[in-house]
């Protein structure tokens, strides 16, 4: 007899489980919608594989310095300041890749091209000027930038301990 009394209070618990389910449908349903709306918006291998990369230095160079006007905001050699040989000039880099290019020099009327070129990493500016204008000299080298804050670039000599400064402020 105890066998039955067994079955017959476990029954009740088990008869109202329908219940429970048609009850919390409405939740069922918004869990299976979540579940299906957060494994559809991944991307597949083949999507990320098919999109170009770019990365944060490359488009941060593009978007400020490429195809940008610049002046010279601060030379020096030493502890000669060469600013004001570049007075009038605006230097445009433009883009060719995004590792190198043309780059003119505009004063007043004339016009002067020359190219630039950069690492991968960003971390170097190649500039080459006519050697023609005596100015353009100071400019004709390697650089590194020592501070990429637009508007101001800083930029010092590559690979030496030149006390060369140059700041290039975004027009």
């Amino acid at each position: 007899m105890q066998l039955k009394n067994i079955q017959e209070s476990t029954a009740p618990k088990f008869k109202n489980m329908p219940e429970l389910f048609y009850r919390s449908r409405f939740i069922i349903a918004i869990v299976i919608a979540v579940i299906l709306l957060c494994s559809s918006c991944s991307k597949s291998p083949l999507d990320i594989l098919n999109q170009p990369s770019q990365s944060f230095l490359q488009q941060y160079f593009e978007d400020n310095i490429l195809n940008r006007d610049f002046k010279v905001k601060l030379a020096t050699d030493s502890t000669v300041d060469l600013t004001t040989q570049f007075s009038g000039y605006t230097f445009r880099l433009t883009k060719n890749t995004l590792l190198n290019g043309p780059m003119t020099a505009v004063n007043g009327s004339l016009t002067y091209t020359g190219t630039w070129s950069s690492n991968d990493d960003y971390s170097k500016l190649v500039i080459s000027l006519p050697s023609s204008v005596p100015s353009f000299i100071f400019l004709n080298r390697e650089w590194r930038f020592t501070k990429k804050a637009v508007p101001i670039m800083e930029l010092a000599p590559w690979g030496t301990t030149e006390p060369k400064v140059l700041h290039m402020e975004r027009l």
